[in-house]
């Protein structure tokens, strides 16, 4: 008798929405192994993550070569659990990972050139006991490659069986639409975006990115949704030890979380509260009040965290009243 079994009803406990004009419909809400996931990191909590996650629907797991910490550790927890629990499901996953950040020295371990690309995917695969990955990202616009040698590599990540799909993160509107031109005519789709996208964070996705994502029929997967904790009730009386602020792998540094943020999240805590949700949960169901928007990526660090993040994906939208009063707390 296998340790582990998932629940029968897994795919009734959560939306699916389809990636732009493909094929892939990706769960509303898919988790992201950036943080709590690495070998510094508690693996039995990690272990109870990944299955409660998928007890709730949860299909899409991502990770990148450089999660951890230290790097690389996350797709090795990713990896034990795989072989664990998970191995009988594969093809009931999606699996993604990425390269473009910094992961060993010299000249070929980082941004965006063939080599670097192709060796950072084959050590991922490894470390994750995979034959391919369903989506392999560059992680971030190289400025010094051509951006014909970067899609390059990823259709070649394609047509090598090393990736069944390919994605891009963090490009601006008009990069984007070069390399999905790029990879159109190299016969390989591309697949997504993933930008950064939260209450907090919003001018380049609604300035532009939103329009471009309908016009070339892309898939759109938003990361950070809750402004790394911010938008939770984590931080309204100061910074905790050991949350995700005091942690040197994060973009969130104490230093922002001034006396205005908190008083502007307290506000927004209020508008949550008074629509029976935590503050995470309204600010995921504002992230995917766009249709363009595929899936919320959300990270945690205890199986609660994910619990809650499932039920806001099915919650009832937010009213124009909301809206409008939530557009009144973060411009003022």
């Amino acid at each position: 008798m296998p340790d582990y079994l998932p629940s029968d009803n897994r795919y009734e406990q959560i939306p699916y929405r389809r990636s732009g004009s493909s094929g892939v419909d990706l769960p509303a809400v898919s988790l992201g192994l950036w943080q709590n996931f690495g070998t510094v990191d508690a693996s039995s909590e990690a272990r109870a993550m990944l299955r409660r996650a998928f007890d709730l629907g949860i299909t899409h797991f991502d990770l990148a070569n450089n999660y951890g910490p230290p790097p690389g550790s996350a797709e090795e927890t990713f990896g034990r659990v795989l072989a664990e629990d998970l191995r009988p499901w594969r093809d009931e996953l999606i699996v993604s990972t990425k390269a473009g950040y910094v992961m060993w020295p010299g000249p070929y371990g980082n941004w965006g050139s063939r080599k670097y690309l192709i060796a950072s995917l084959d050590q991922s695969l490894k470390r994750m006991g995979l034959d391919y990955v369903d989506i392999f990202y560059h992680h971030r616009p190289d400025p010094n490659t051509p951006l014909e040698e970067t899609m390059g590599a990823l259709d070649y990540a394609v047509k090598s069986g090393r990736a069944l799909y390919v994605g891009i993160s963090r490009y601006s509107p008009d990069d984007m639409r070069r390399a999905v031109d790029l990879l159109a005519r190299m016969g390989t789709r591309c697949l997504i975006h993933q930008p950064k996208y939260s209450m907090f964070v919003r001018k380049e996705v609604e300035g532009g990115l939103l329009a471009t994502l309908r016009d070339v029929g892309l898939g759109c997967i938003v990361f950070s949704p809750l402004a790394q904790g911010l938008l939770t009730d984590k931080y309204l009386k100061g910074v905790p030890e050991g949350s995700r602020a005091t942690k040197p792998s994060s973009e969130l540094g104490p230093d922002e979380i001034t006396r205005d943020v908190r008083d502007t999240v307290r506000r927004l805590n209020d508008i949550a509260q008074a629509r029976g949700q935590t503050l995470a949960q309204m600010a995921i169901t504002w992230v995917l009040r766009h249709p363009e928007i595929t899936s919320a990526l959300i990270g945690a660090s205890r199986v609660s965290h994910v619990e809650e993040a499932v039920a806001a994906a099915s919650a009832t939208p937010l009213s124009a009243e909301e809206l409008k009063a939530i557009e009144e707390i973060l411009g003022s």
